[in-house]
């Protein structure tokens, strides 16, 4: 546009060189659509211009309303235009290609066809057949992977004499496994939480050693982050030293194999109408069940 329109931030500015409003982008972005589809029903096909109009118009929509999405600063038509002239074409092309083969293993996946799905590769120089593109089929999930299955588990063995729950909580469950919020319970028959998403319902716990709540060798932990739907078992194995090689101590090793069954000591079962501060459930967990303290069970070894 060559007026002027009205004051913006404080000053005047041509249309093409002041950001648009999102409202204005939904604006733009309609009216592109509809002149570029007048364009291909003419003439059956739509060519690259970054000085047509409407083309240069749906790129600016576009891209700023994506912007936005992601929280990203918004550039004026002007700082489009300009960086559109400069796209390499190889680039552009190969990013195209590696989308168009993205949407085709999206629809593979849409229409249940998970056997088709395969990875494609594309590759700098041709290979003996001169192929660019290279199809391989999919990798089998991994039995050591605990990302993997439908009910991941993953062992950790550390020194729980030495390793506190805090220490736990932070380096191995947040820092190494990813997560958020946890809440971790000693699969033990009395559902005891040692470590709560709730402020400051555990952490009394958080400089107590894992022993001193019996975790030793074959220990289950159910860990539930609720923030990201994401449900964990940690089995533990407890070792004092876990090297001998290295300089600097290690803490913990996690792996993806699950630990040999052991036979169990048989259970005193007692009951007990009041339970232990420590085993109390989190108004998370108070949500998902009704607890009747009169009908408690607690197991001990």
């Amino acid at each position: 546009s060559s007026g002027i329109n009205a004051e913006y931030g404080g000053s005047y500015a041509l249309k093409d060189q002041r950001p648009w409003s999102i409202a204005e982008c939904v604006q733009v972005f309609r009216d592109s659509v509809g002149e570029l589809a007048r364009v291909y029903k003419k003439d059956g096909y739509l060519s690259w211009d970054k000085d047509d109009k409407p083309a240069m118009d749906f790129v600016t929509a576009t891209a700023n309303i994506r912007a936005s999405i992601f929280g990203i600063e918004q550039k004026t038509r002007f700082d489009v235009k300009s960086m559109a002239g400069n796209i390499i074409t190889a680039i552009a092309t190969t990013n195209a290609i590696i989308a168009g083969f993205i949407v085709l293993e999206g629809m593979k996946i849409l229409r249940g066809d998970w056997d088709k799905c395969t990875a494609t590769y594309l590759r700098r120089e041709p290979t003996s057949r001169r192929k660019l593109i290279v199809p391989a089929a999919l990798e089998p999930p991994k039995s050591t992977c605990y990302a993997c299955p439908d009910k991941p588990e993953v062992t950790v063995t550390l020194n729980t004499q030495t390793m506190t729950v805090g220490l736990f909580e932070e380096k191995v469950l947040k820092k190494h496994l990813g997560m958020v919020a946890p809440d971790v319970e000693i699969d033990d028959g009395k559902g005891t939480i040692i470590i709560s998403s709730e402020e400051g319902e555990t952490e009394e716990n958080n400089d107590k050693f894992l022993n001193a709540f019996g975790i030793t060798s074959y220990t289950r932990l159910k860990c539930d982050d609720f923030l990201q739907e994401y449900e964990l078992v940690v089995n533990i194995l407890h070792k004092t030293q876990l090297s001998e090689d290295r300089e600097e101590p290690i803490d913990f090793l996690v792996s993806g194999s699950v630990p040999p069954p052991v036979e169990l000591p048989k259970l005193n079962i007692a009951v007990d109408a009041e339970r232990p501060s420590n085993s109390s459930l989190t108004p998370k967990k108070r949500a998902r069940e009704e607890i009747d303290d009169d009908d408690d069970c607690i197991i001990t070894l």
